[in-house]
């Protein structure tokens, strides 16, 4: 006689939920999973124009690009152990660039690139440079031949010439009476010399930061060199700037002095020697100002160890408003309409860098809060992007 076979239990409520839950679970999973391929195809599909550079150590990868002539956006990656900057350089002049791009993030730098080779460095002023081949197209060869006469434009870059000079001769001025201080041994009159000579740098910065290697030895900061401070290379404004005010130390900083005399000297003869064309003037303008809001102001890693960040910001600012001065003719006739956006926008930063006032020129910049820093960095950005509609409105775009 067989064993009756006992009747198979149905598995308890709660069971059945539980396995009813998991394929609920498991379909909205891969709904999300759907949703977000989806998402970053189209992302990929918007940005399919976009270059990515990946900053290693030592190395850029890759290290040649060819790219259409026109707007074009490089996506730059910071795989090394340190905040790194990228730039396009033609022969010694600096188109765009991106500083500080922290590690293991990634940064975008937009530049509109007429037809022609051109060199792009990689992180550390020590790694290789790399090349930038970019072609013509039917595009930019219709721009170039619907490029506005240059006539109305000769009035503005003249008196900019004159401005450059000008400005020149004051931070000569300026840097030999701080060299003479460091050499009679005086920390504290160095001290007090060195935020009006690095004042007078800042008025001319805009300018100044087009000449790739003449700005790396006057004002390249520790982290782009090897062994950062005690790098030989390290040089210039903040290589004083970092004896003057950490070390507290004078001594062998004479030729550091004598060095940056002879660099401030030679950037007065290339500043007058190199041609600007007019749809630079604004351009410079605006790549400083987003400097300053996305790196400068944010961090204060320009004046890390005298904090004189506002003084710089102040210098930055004359240098802004005497270019807009110059333009102010040109764009009452064709722009009128943004001349008030931008003289408030001047007026507001302004307004913004007076509040930190004192009797000596400004705050301390780590006095400074992480509020009021993002007030700083609005403003900047406010300003640049109000310049930004220069060019358009003058036909320079696209040039």
């Amino acid at each position: 006689m067989s064993t009756p076979v006992p009747p198979v239990a149905s598995p308890p409520r709660a069971l059945r939920w539980a396995v009813a839950g998991s394929v609920i679970v498991m379909i909205a999973a891969g709904g999300l999973f759907y949703y977000a391929s989806n998402m970053a195809s189209a992302k990929r599909q918007t940005n399919h124009d976009e270059v990515v550079v990946t900053i290693h150590p030592h190395s850029c990868e890759p290290n040649a690009l060819t790219v259409p002539a026109g707007r074009a956006s490089f996506r730059i990656v910071n795989r090394s152990d340190r905040a790194v900057e990228w730039e396009i350089l033609d022969g010694v002049l600096v188109l765009e660039e991106r500083e500080n791009i922290a590690p293991g993030l990634s940064q975008v730098i937009n530049a509109n690139l007429l037809p022609g080779d051109y060199a792009i460095t990689c992180g550390l002023l020590s790694n290789p440079r790399g090349t930038l081949h970019v072609t013509p197209t039917a595009a930019s060869n219709a721009a170039a031949k619907a490029r506005p006469s240059m006539v109305a434009f000769i009035g503005p870059l003249s008196e900019f010439r004159v401005y450059l000079n000008s400005q020149s001769n004051t931070l000569i001025k300026a840097v030999t009476a701080l060299g003479q201080a460091i050499e009679a041994g005086d920390l504290s009159q160095a001290q007090a010399l060195y935020v009006p000579a690095r004042a007078a740098y800042q008025r001319l910065a805009p300018a100044a930061q087009r000449l790739a290697e003449l700005d790396n030895a006057i004002n390249a900061r520790a982290d782009y060199f090897d062994k950062r401070e005690q790098d030989p290379g390290f040089v210039g404004f903040h290589r004083l700037e970092y004896a003057l005010f950490q070390q507290r130390n004078l001594d062998g900083l004479t030729p550091v002095a004598q060095r940056l005399i002879s660099d401030v000297t030679a950037l007065k003869q290339q500043l007058l020697a190199q041609s600007l064309p007019p749809e630079q003037l604004v351009s410079v303008l605006v790549r400083n100002l987003n400097s300053l809001a996305d790196v400068r102001a944010g961090s204060g890693e320009e004046e890390r160890y005298s904090h004189t960040d506002l003084n710089g910001f102040a210098a930055n600012l004359d240098a802004t408003r005497k270019v807009v001065d110059l333009l102010r003719p040109l764009l009452s006739k064709s722009a009128a309409e943004l001349l008030p956006t931008i003289d408030s926008a001047i007026t507001a930063f302004d307004a913004e860098l007076n509040g930190f006032k004192v009797k000596d020129g400004y705050a301390s910049y780590d006095t400074v809060s992480p509020e009021q820093r993002k007030h700083i960095t609005d403003k900047a950005k406010t300003l640049a992007d109000a310049l930004d509609g220069i060019d358009p409105a003058l036909g320079l775009s696209g040039l």
